[in-house]
């Protein structure tokens, strides 16, 4: 399903994305993992079509992620970290605007998005304006928006973030539930005891680059010990240093 072959995005002398090498099959759900700046969100927005790679290429379906993003945007349902809506727009409204674009029409539009308001428990607060919502509340318009034309993959950048803990549950059963249908997922979270029980394989970023991919029992088996998702990221994203002056 995904297909990304020697990428790198540069921003002048500075790189925030160096030579990344992955592939994802069709039925996954897999993480992409790294501390802040190690360049998940710039991967994830090249996959949208939203930036140039300065090098390397990406694929989705057989189709290029820059060139043909206007077709992919038929295949893929984007989650991003801070969902932005016209703010004197009422939640029904968006949702009628975002299924309308993929030339849904009014009554399919309802009857798909129905059934996943009342899962987020969103009901009450589609007539309000988007001015008035909460991240967590945005997070849950956006993803009711991602899922209308029924994507074959799904890219989630922190879904979870703006959650409480229930909702986060609700999510995390969601997503198992596309899986099972044949959805494809891409996700990025800080939550790795999410990640651990949702996701089959996960790549490590650090610094712009792959540090690790696989399986957790992989990423065991390689490091030669049975840690935690939580330890092998420490120790491969975020290495210990020697303690120097304070």
């Amino acid at each position: 399903m995904l297909v990304i072959e020697g990428l790198g995005k540069r921003y002048g002398d500075f790189s925030a994305v160096r030579d990344v090498n992955l592939e994802v099959g069709e039925g996954e759900m897999f993480a992409l993992l790294g501390p802040n700046g190690a360049g998940k969100t710039t991967t994830l927005r090249i996959l949208m079509g939203f930036l140039r790679a300065t090098a390397g290429r990406a694929r989705i379906a057989g189709l290029d992620c820059f060139e043909q993003r206007v077709e992919l945007k038929h295949l893929v349902g984007y989650l991003p970290d801070d969902p932005s809506f016209y703010d004197y727009l009422r939640g029904r409204e968006i949702i009628e605007f975002s299924g309308s674009m993929h030339g849904l029409s009014r009554e399919l539009i309802q009857a798909r998005s129905r059934p996943l308001v009342e899962r987020l428990e969103l009901g009450e607060a589609l007539n309000d304006y988007a001015v008035n919502y909460s991240r967590g509340m945005k997070k849950k318009l956006a993803l009711v928006c991602a899922l209308l034309h029924e994507p074959r993959l799904l890219i989630l950048d922190e879904p979870s973030s703006g959650l409480d803990p229930l909702a986060t549950r609700g999510l995390n059963a969601l997503l198992l539930e596309c899986q099972q249908r044949g959805t494809t997922i891409l996700l990025s979270s800080h939550l790795l005891d999410q990640v651990e029980r949702l996701c089959g394989r996960m790549a490590i970023l650090a610094h712009g680059s792959i540090a690790a991919v696989g399986t957790l029992e992989e990423l065991r088996r390689e490091r030669g010990a049975n840690q935690s998702l939580e330890e092998i990221f420490f120790a491969v994203a975020a290495p210990e240093r020697p303690a120097g002056p304070s």
